[in-house]
């Protein structure tokens, strides 16, 4: 299972852009033996690129056993994070200086969700 968007995820994810903002739901399963410990490097040193391009942690913690999911949903932590539109989000990744870090997050997954999420403004 890949961990990291390619360029077609991302090309998709601005064509099907809705507008607006977008707050990108993060669900994150540690390699063990040092994968907690490499993201920690990359949360850290990610936030100076989010905060570049506008966008804000709200919500960065672990995760208990699910109530209601498959065996397969079994996540150590969850992070959400709001960025102004789709377009910064791609703005941040194509940032070469971004791109230098991005191992520590590929060597710190087994698993990943990265699902972008708007504004339900109902039926």
């Amino acid at each position: 299972m890949s961990v990291d968007p390619t360029g077609r995820d991302l090309k998709r994810f601005l064509e099907e852009d809705p507008g607006g903002p977008v707050v990108m739901l993060n669900l994150l399963r540690f390699k063990p033996g040092g994968g907690r410990e490499s993201y920690a490097e990359y949360g850290r040193r990610i936030l100076p690129f989010a905060e570049q391009v506008g966008g804000e942690v709200l919500w960065f913690g672990a995760c208990g056993p699910a109530l209601v999911a498959p065996d397969s949903h079994d996540w150590d932590a969850v992070l959400v994070v709001r960025y102004p539109s789709r377009m910064a989000f791609s703005e941040m990744v194509r940032n070469p200086d971004y791109q230098q870090i991005t191992h520590l997050r590929t060597e710190a997954l087994e698993a990943a969700v990265l699902q972008p999420t708007s504004e339900w403004r109902g039926p």
